[in-house]
């Protein structure tokens, strides 16, 4: 047997549009051939609007097509690419206008088969572009798509399928029944207009892109919708193709959705949304890994982890499933379902891949997700996450939604976020239940050692101007100091070392929400007193009201040799003078991020810049350092430090930290307990 060749709906889609565009042509340029012969028109209206429909059709169906083969292109190039077709057509159309001005009052400008040619390529170029960029509109309307959504716009494109064969009706007349028409589909495009939920995913940058872009589709389709209405009383066509009520409608449903587009991310700059919703994803964080104490069970953490994962994903159903003794499963949490439609969809997900692969037996379950869809009257699509405990499974997650393919990657990413702390959580009171009190605390600390490290840089950015070093040693098995830099620019550096109040573990989860921050406001370029003020804002959502940060944050500019810095709360920088041979503490007022969250935080912080020269040196360091105790009680101090820089000067940068950090434990001593963390950052500038 022969294979047959898969068929390509989109070039079949494309060859029938233009053989539709082209007998469209000829079709008119036939009633132009008779009018000026004089013969009786042999052919009907109706074929010029059955071709227009037609031609309307596969379009759509091209342009659908390749949207499926491409669904994984990012927001900004869906928007580029409606621009872009937008900017071809608003071209084209000005340029036939320029034409046509060249000529005057010419002869040629009068040829009406010259006329309707250039009247019917407008045409098919207006409705490409609205087409596409209506198709375009509806997949970013459809992210994270609820069931209410789906079915306005599966409606509107009942609405807009009807408004195509109104033509045989009132023949493109803009009666009172065609203006009514309008006005419908308009209210309508209004309520698609508000569902923007992928703007806040663009970053500071791709918002500003995607306000170009929209900028060139509300300019195109403006200018496009008066070259349409130009032609309402025009005698270049016999018959009307433009004044359709499909085209005026998608018009504007394309103009108010790339208007409502652009107001809002144009408002959305100032205050980045996608900052404000991983703060949320941080605080449910560190809801669920202060959810349990000694005393309580883990029902609250459970809990709280279907709570923020349906929340999370916008599902319309969710609910956990537990082993308990004896490998018997018991159903917890149940979120809007029954038990007899909640069987339903259990017995569906065991007999559906992907989810017919899970395994309670399977030790690899931590690393693996189970998405996909299900063929249940009511719910489309669903997801298991595993519950791992000890490489052991205990239970999982399901959510369900009433739409397909209703779980995106951000979801996805942050459920499991959820459920591998929610783990942790459970692992952490079920070892409290059974008294293995000091297993455990080993457990915690492996943890939060491997993810201090991983928050600490293992490389800290500069250029051949000066170089940079850090050192951090905690004073328990973890600690709450932090550093870190980033290349802002050429030649431009953000520098930032923190202490968290307090120790242990909760310093260090305290410490990685500070990185969070840092790592969100340095993309905006701010300056100093412009990150500790949005920081406090930031932290004061997220920190216990008993805890606070103190932190020194510098921008460095090579190429004005100039460094600006703001102090909160936290010790002095030491500036070593190589011109003078002196050093002296830089101090400027400043208040430790979290202690006032308010308003009024911004008066008690005040910037300060200071110009360095070959051989200085820039010393940033916590306050382990100074308050460092031999066994007599004495501190290390201030003063010490300074000398000891001094001493040091000549050397490079790693061997100054080395020669102070060797100091502080000389002094010290075998038997001296360091009481604080230890960190350092050294900078010593070459030119």
């Amino acid at each position: 047997m022969f294979n047959l060749p898969r068929l390509n709906i989109g070039k079949v889609s494309l060859l029938l549009a233009i053989l539709t565009w082209l007998s469209l042509l000829f079709v008119d340029i036939t009633r132009i051939f008779q009018f000026v012969n004089g013969m009786a028109p042999s052919m009907s209206p109706e074929i010029s609007y059955t071709l227009e429909i037609l031609f309307f059709i596969l379009v759509y169906v091209f342009y659908n097509d390749s949207l499926q083969k491409n669904e994984n292109t990012d927001f900004l190039n869906m928007i580029w690419r409606g621009a872009s077709t937008g900017l071809l057509a608003l071209i084209v159309a000005f340029g036939v206008n320029m034409f046509y001005k060249m000529l005057g009052e010419t002869r040629l400008a009068q040829d009406p088969l010259l006329s309707n040619f250039f009247y019917h390529v407008i045409f098919a170029l207006v409705s490409i572009f609205l087409i596409s960029n209506a198709l375009l509109w509806r997949h970013l309307i459809l992210y994270q798509k609820t069931k209410k959504v789906v079915q306005q716009w599966q409606a509107f494109e009942v609405l807009l399928l009807v408004s195509m064969f109104f033509v045989y009706i009132n023949g493109n007349v803009m009666d009172y029944s065609f203006l009514f028409g309008l006005v419908f589909l308009g209210i309508f495009s209004a309520t698609l207009s508000i569902n923007l939920k992928w703007i806040p995913y663009l970053t500071f940058k791709e918002k500003w892109k995607s306000i170009l872009f929209l900028s060139i589709i509300i300019a195109s389709t403006s200018y496009l919708l008066l070259e349409l209405l130009s032609y309402s009383d025009s005698d270049i066509a016999f018959v009307n193709l433009t004044d359709s009520l499909f085209l005026m409608g998608l018009s504007t449903f394309v103009f108010l959705y790339a208007l409502s587009s652009f107001l809002v991310t144009l408002f959305n700059l100032p205050t980045s949304s996608v900052f404000e919703q991983k703060l949320v994803e941080a605080i449910n964080f560190q809801r669920l890994s202060q959810s349990i104490k000694p005393g309580q069970d883990e029902n609250q953490v459970l809990d709280i982890l279907v709570d923020s994962s349906m929340s999370a994903s916008y599902a319309d159903a969710g609910w956990l499933e537990m082993v308990e003794s004896g490998n018997e499963k018991q159903i917890l949490h149940e979120r809007f379902i029954d038990a007899q439609i909640r069987t339903e969809i259990t017995e569906l997900i065991e007999r559906t891949k992907p989810f017919s692969d899970f395994s309670w037996s399977d030790s690899d379950n931590l690393s693996k997700k189970y998405l996909g869809k299900l063929r249940h009257p009511i719910y489309q699509s669903a997801f298991i996450v595993p519950l791992v405990v000890n490489q052991q499974t205990i239970g999982r997650l399901i959510l369900a939604k009433e739409v397909k393919d209703g779980f995106n990657k951000e979801m996805v990413n942050i459920i499991t976020t959820f459920v591998g702390q929610a783990c942790i959580s459970v692992e952490n009171y079920r070892l409290l239940s059974d008294a293995i009190r000091t297993e455990r605390y080993k457990e915690e600390l492996k943890i939060a050692q491997r993810v201090q490290r991983s928050l600490l840089p293992r490389v800290l950015h500069h250029d051949e101007t000066f170089d940079i070093c850090g050192f951090s040693q905690a004073a328990d098995e973890v600690g709450g100091d932090y550093y870190e830099t980033k290349e802002l620019d050429k030649g431009q550096y953000a520098i930032i070392i923190g202490d968290v109040s307090g120790k242990g573990t909760s310093a260090a989860f305290n410490m990685s929400q500070m990185k969070g921050i840092f790592h969100s406001l340095v993309q905006t370029n701010p300056n100093p007193t412009e990150f500790i003020e949005k920081a406090n804002v930031a932290l004061g959502r997220c920190l216990e009201k008993n805890h606070f940060i103190t932190t020194t944050y510098c921008h460095l500019d090579t190429n004005r040799k100039e460094i600006r810095y703001c102090r909160a709360g936290h010790c002095p920088t030491l500036y070593y003078n190589a011109k003078s041979e002196n050093a002296e503490y830089l101090s400027s007022d400043g208040l430790g991020l979290g202690i006032l969250r308010n308003s009024q935080y911004g008066r008690y912080i005040h910037e300060s810049s200071i110009g360095y020269g070959p051989g200085d040196i820039f010393l940033m360091y916590t306050d382990g350092i100074i308050e460092a105790k031999n066994k007599m009680g004495v501190e290390f101090g201030y003063e010490r430090l300074k000398s000891v820089l001094k001493d040091s000067h000549r050397l490079a940068a790693a061997e100054i930290q080395q020669y102070i950090i060797s100091q502080v434990f000389d002094f010290v001593g075998e038997t001296g307990i360091p009481d604080d963390d230890f960190t350092m950052m050294v900078i010593k500038f070459h030119s």
